[in-house]
């Protein structure tokens, strides 16, 4: 099971830059921060933000008054040396110079190789930069306007390449300021994208696509309409994907993905797909809400990426205050399919700096939630190994809130695991019946791998009427049956 860990690289190597006293770049990052990289229980990591980025594209944020405000809001002191460009608004697939350049990140992959990680990186399939290539070299890769569209609607086109250009968007918002819109009906543009994408998958072993749901044929066509003309007969991702794989098989490739569109593109060739859902439930709803979600289809749900952050979403110490994140960690953290973890996550880091940005401003480190996490994210790759279910709980007719508590089970060919979960500000107490026929007539040992609490039970009250559990509010077992 896939456990990415993103790391913000512009930020990440300022930091080292300043600890070590000397410019650090992607090939010469001392083997002590690969050692800090190298979580146990994380496999990937995932350097967000490596290539060129836009020159054209930072005068425009720079002209921008409420990106300069949030700016100010993450980073009080910010002076215009901070203010990098968006990653996201790139000017080129090569790693940026300042980075350390192809040569950097292809040392950098080989520390992480070395420790048993893969290297994820990003490609972004709906805009490119106003500087890109592209716009001089392969018009026909981007959605073009006219002179009476730029007059009319200048917010939503510009003028670059001696071409009039859409402004990138999505069908809900208004369009980025800082992006042009490529064709994802254009042929020229399937064709360029497998280039990229073959290109990124040289020097890495995975690529999270952004908003990759933009370029599904009913998505696209939605936004764009006549401006895109006829839908091709075969969607962006399935042409493309199959052409990708022919040259990296073993490409992991992770799909940004919301509008519940996740199905589809597990459908259309991506390994993962980001569970936003999921993340909704876990921030604004209750634990029935969480047991409802997890009801679907084993293969869905190996497809998807849970997670509580990233550079996108708020820090979760910010949205979920105290016990009520490490709930919802230990519940991501042991369900099937991949989990993404954000640096600065298990410190308790509540600032999310913009994408834009350089720095970020410190923080005093949450010892507590890092020593939690310590435990946590081992433990999570010991348990989910083998057979997934989830449980049911019961309770008693004057006590309801076993419903507040979230069952599942791990069955692997050496081990049973059992996690529990009181997603409550309640106590809550229930029997959990457990999946396991071969413990009756024994005592059994639970341990829990949080605390290293144990707790010997007869094994034939555990399948009836099951384990009795009290937990309190936001609490957690992840048990070890032996």
């Amino acid at each position: 099971m896939t456990v990415m860990y993103e790391i913000n690289t512009l930020v990440w190597l300022r930091e080292l830059s300043t600890r070590y006293d000397r410019p650090v770049t992607l090939g010469d990052v001392p083997e002590e921060a690969w050692d800090e990289v190298a979580v146990p229980g994380v496999d990937a990591v995932w350097l967000m933000g490596v290539w060129e980025r836009s020159p054209a594209g930072l005068a425009i944020a720079l002209r921008d008054e409420s990106l300069l405000a949030s700016f100010v809001q993450a980073l009080p002191d910010l002076t215009e040396a901070d203010i990098a460009g968006s990653p996201y608004c790139v000017r080129n697939y090569v790693v940026d110079a300042s980075l350390g350049g192809p040569e950097g990140l292809a040392e950098a992959r080989a520390r992480l190789a070395a420790r048993g990680l893969r290297l994820i990186l990003d490609y972004v399939p709906n805009h490119v930069a106003p500087d890109h290539p592209w716009l001089a070299e392969r018009p026909h890769c981007l959605i073009r306007g006219s002179e009476d569209d730029l007059a009319r609607s200048p917010e939503a086109y510009l003028e670059a390449a001696g071409q009039i250009y859409a402004r990138g968007r999505d069908p809900y918002f208004a369009p980025w300021p800082d992006v042009v819109q490529l064709d994802a009906f254009s042929d020229d543009l399937r064709a360029a994208t497998v280039d990229t994408l073959v290109s990124i998958g040289d020097q890495a072993d995975g690529v999270r696509c952004d908003m990759a749901m933009l370029l599904m044929n009913d998505v696209f066509a939605k936004t764009w309409g006549e401006k895109a003309g006829p839908p091709p007969a075969e969607d962006f991702w399935p042409y493309v994907v199959p052409r990708v794989r022919a040259r990296h098989p073993d490409l992991l490739l992770v799909a940004e993905a919301y509008w519940d569109l996740e199905w589809a593109l597990q459908q259309q060739g991506f390994d993962h797909c980001y569970d936003k859902r999921l993340y909704d439930r876990l921030l604004h709803e209750d634990a029935d809400a969480v047991r409802g979600h997890l009801q679907a289809g084993l293969d869905y749900q190996r497809g998807l990426v849970r997670f509580l952050e990233n550079h996108d979403e708020p820090r979760a110490a910010a949205t979920l205050p105290g016990d009520r994140e490490r709930a919802a960690a230990v519940t991501v953290a042991t369900l099937p399919g991949a989990t993404l973890w954000h640096e600065g996550q298990f410190e308790g880091r509540r600032v999310r700096p913009p994408v834009f940005l350089s720095r970020r401003p410190e923080e005093p480190a949450d010892e507590q939630l890092r020593a939690f996490y310590g435990r946590l994210i081992p433990a999570a790759a010991a348990v989910r190994d083998g057979e997934w279910r989830l449980l049911p709980v019961t309770g008693w007719p004057d006590n309801d809130t076993h419903r507040n508590l979230l069952a599942w089970s791990w069955t692997g060919p050496g081990a049973r695991h059992l996690v529990v979960v009181n997603y409550s500000d309640a106590p809550a107490q229930g029997q959990i019946p457990l999946p396991w026929p071969d413990l009756a007539g024994a005592p059994h040992r639970l341990t829990d791998l949080l605390t290293d609490l144990t707790y010997d039970r007869d094994g034939d009250a555990l399948l009836a009427p099951g384990l009795f559990v009290d937990l309190p509010a936001w609490h957690s077992h992840v048990l070890s049956a032996a």
